[in-house]
C-alpha cells in the first residue's frame, strides 16, 4: 500500500480507539450505577434497574445504533455526530452487559462481610465504599476484559453510518487497491493486537487490585495444583 492508504488505516485505528475509550468509559459508569441499584433494597429501583438490562440485552447494538443516529436525533430537533451516537449506543447497550457483571459480583460477597458493616453502624454507603466493592471489584475485572473486547469488536458497527473508524477505512483501502485478502488480514491483526495490549492491561489491573486485599492471581485449578499435597494429617509431603 501507499503511504496515503496507510496514513488512512492510522486515522481509522484513531477513531477506533477514541470511540472505544468513550464508550468503554460510558459502558462502565452505566454498569456500576445500574448495578448497584440491581441490589438496592427498594423494589421499584430493582425494577427500573431490572428493565433497563432486560431492554438493552434484548435488542440488537446494530439497530440500536441506527435508532440513536437515525431515529433519536429528529425527535429532538437535533443531530449527534457519529462519534457521539456510537458511544451513546454502545455504552448504554454494554452497559447493560456490565450491570450483571456488577451485581453479580457485589451478591457473591460474604454476607459475614455485610453484617458486619451493619454491626459497627456503617451507613448504606459506607458499606458499599469500604467492604463491599473493594471486595468485589477486583472478581469484576475478568468479566468486565472479556467484555472490553467485545466492545472493541463491536465498535466496528459505527461504520454503517459513514465513520472513518478501522473497519471503515479498511474498506475504503479495499475498494481503492481492488485486493480484499491482503487488506483484510491487516485490518484483522490490527484488531488482533489492540485487543491484546487490552488483555495485558486488564490482566496487570487484576493482579494490581487482587494483590491490595490479599487475593491470589489465577484460577482455583492453578491453585489447587501448586498447593501441596499430604497424606493424612501430619502426612508426608508427596
Amino acid at each position: 500500500m501507499t503511504s496515503g492508504l496507510w496514513e488512512l488505516v492510522l486515522k481509522g485505528v484513531w477513531v477506533t480507539i477514541q470511540l472505544l475509550v468513550c464508550s468503554a468509559l460510558m459502558a462502565a459508569a452505566v454498569s456500576f450505577v445500574v448495578g448497584v441499584a440491581r441490589t438496592h433494597r427498594l423494589w421499584i429501583v430493582r425494577f427500573l434497574a431490572g428493565f433497563y438490562t432486560e431492554v438493552f440485552r434484548g435488542t440488537s447494538a446494530l439497530v440500536m445504533i441506527f435508532w440513536v443516529f437515525f431515529v433519536l436525533p429528529p425527535a429532538f430537533g437535533w443531530q449527534l455526530v457519529p462519534l457521539w451516537a456510537g458511544t451513546l449506543a454502545l455504552g448504554l447497550t454494554y452497559g447493560a452487559y456490565g450491570s450483571e457483571i456488577v451485581r453479580g459480583a457485589l451478591s457473591a460477597v460474604d454476607p459475614a462481610q455485610k453484617e458486619g458493616g451493619i454491626a459497627l453502624s456503617f451507613t448504606p454507603w459506607q458499606r458499599m465504599r469500604l467492604i463491599l466493592l473493594p471486595q468485589a471489584v477486583p472478581e469484576m475485572i475478568p468479566p468486565f476484559s472479556n467484555l472490553l473486547i467485545e466492545l472493541l469488536k463491536g465498535t466496528a458497527l459505527v461504520s454503517i453510518m459513514g465513520m472513518g473508524d478501522l473497519a471503515f477505512s479498511g474498506n475504503l483501502v479495499r475498494l481503492a487497491l481492488q485486493e480484499s485478502a491482503e487488506i483484510y488480514t491487516y485490518i484483522l491483526l490490527i484488531y488482533f493486537v489492540i485487543a491484546f495490549l487490552l488483555t495485558r492491561v486488564m490482566r496487570g489491573l487484576e493482579k494490581k487490585l487482587k494483590g491490595g486485599v490479599g487475593k491470589p492471581v489465577g484460577s482455583t485449578a492453578d491453585q489447587e495444583l501448586s498447593r501441596p499435597q499430604t497424606t493424612g494429617v501430619g502426612g508426608a509431603v508427596s
